[in-house]
């Protein structure tokens, strides 16, 4: 058995603590399929997805190219929530889960909000769920939901971040739940594999890395960008949605500076502006004018490989490592 191989794998039958992000617009069946099929856990982004069927037909797309377990992420939008009741989620939200149940697919992750409301019946179904989080004490009151696990996503990281750096959140949060760690953020290696179960996490959750791969379905220029942008080339802003974001840094980024109290709050920044201008830089490839998500590990990826192939190099890296490790 493979050192790499933690308790969570188990869980989920999967063969390496490989997880990828569910990254709006950009991880949908193609990309989830290959990291899944290469032993990782693949998920698909359903923030970008248009309605509920839409994303049934992802996930069928995902079934029909493996027979390894996967993801779905969802942003639990709510529309009432009070600490001493059941969170009332959107109509969309509600469909969207449903047709995860329906389909009986084995991981749900809540890449924003609670799914609170949604455990007691993913447990009878026997759905894992995993909730994206900042800080320990989101982490603490995700674990108080119920959730099977938490995926702790440091500063360093692209798209929506907190505002505490990898390095300490991480053990911070292991230290202080009881359930599984995944750590994300700045991590896009081996090395970075290594770093998080150091740190006591049992796996990584990965986004930018996954972004710059053949299956990802966004431009071509937005990959390349990445490959083009060092550790320094990214910023964090609150221009693309109302909450704070790290995103590279372009002419969009560049055009917000000064005009801070412009900004509107959470969700119409992003309805009126982020939006429109995710689809010019994710899917049309104006990298200058369009928003781009990406996290500091920019400096570290160098090409656009398959997905499957980005997995291989991870788990081969961090065996690596080790055996320097044990060497020594």
């Amino acid at each position: 058995m493979s050192m790499l191989r933690t308790p969570i794998c188990d869980l989920l039958q999967i063969e390496h603590p490989v997880f990828q992000a569910g990254m709006g617009w950009v991880a949908r069946a193609d990309l989830a399929a290959a990291v899944s099929a290469a032993g990782g856990l693949g998920c698909i982004g359903a923030g970008s997805t248009t309605d509920a069927e839409e994303l049934r037909a992802e996930i069928r797309s995902v079934r029909a190219q493996t027979d390894r377990p996967f993801a779905v992420d969802i942003l639990f939008a709510t529309v009432a929530s009070k600490s001493d009741e059941a969170v009332r989620y959107t109509d969309q939200v509600t469909a969207m889960v449903d047709v995860v149940f329906e389909e009986r697919v084995p991981v749900l992750i809540s890449g924003l909000g609670s799914p609170r409301d949604a455990v007691p019946r993913a447990k009878e179904l026997g759905i894992t769920v995993m909730s994206v989080v900042g800080a320990v004490r989101h982490a603490e009151k995700a674990v108080a939901d119920g959730v099977d696990a938490v995926i702790a996503s440091g500063s360093d990281g692209g798209g929506h971040v907190g505002s505490i750096g990898t390095a300490a959140l991480i053990p911070a949060v292991v230290d202080a739940v009881e359930v599984p760690v995944l750590a994300g953020g700045g991590l896009a290696d081996g090395r970075g594999l290594i770093a998080a179960l150091s740190f006591g996490a049992q796996g990584v959750w990965m986004g930018t890395r996954f972004i710059a791969t053949q299956e990802a379905r966004a431009h071509d220029n937005y990959k390349q960008k990445i490959t083009q942008t060092n550790t320094a080339g990214t910023v964090v802003t609150r221009a693309h949605s109302g909450k704070t974001c790290r995103l590279i840094r372009n002419a969009f980024t560049e055009s917000w500076l000064g005009r801070e109290a412009e900004i509107e709050p959470y969700p119409l920044q992003g309805m009126h502006v982020g939006h429109p201008a995710s689809l010019k830089g994710r899917i049309e490839g104006d990298v200058e004018n369009g928003v781009l998500p990406a996290g500091q590990s920019s400096g570290l990826i160098a090409e656009v490989p398959s997905a499957g192939d980005v997995v291989r190099r991870i788990v081969a890296e961090a065996d690596g490592v080790l055996s320097k490790f044990m060497a020594a």
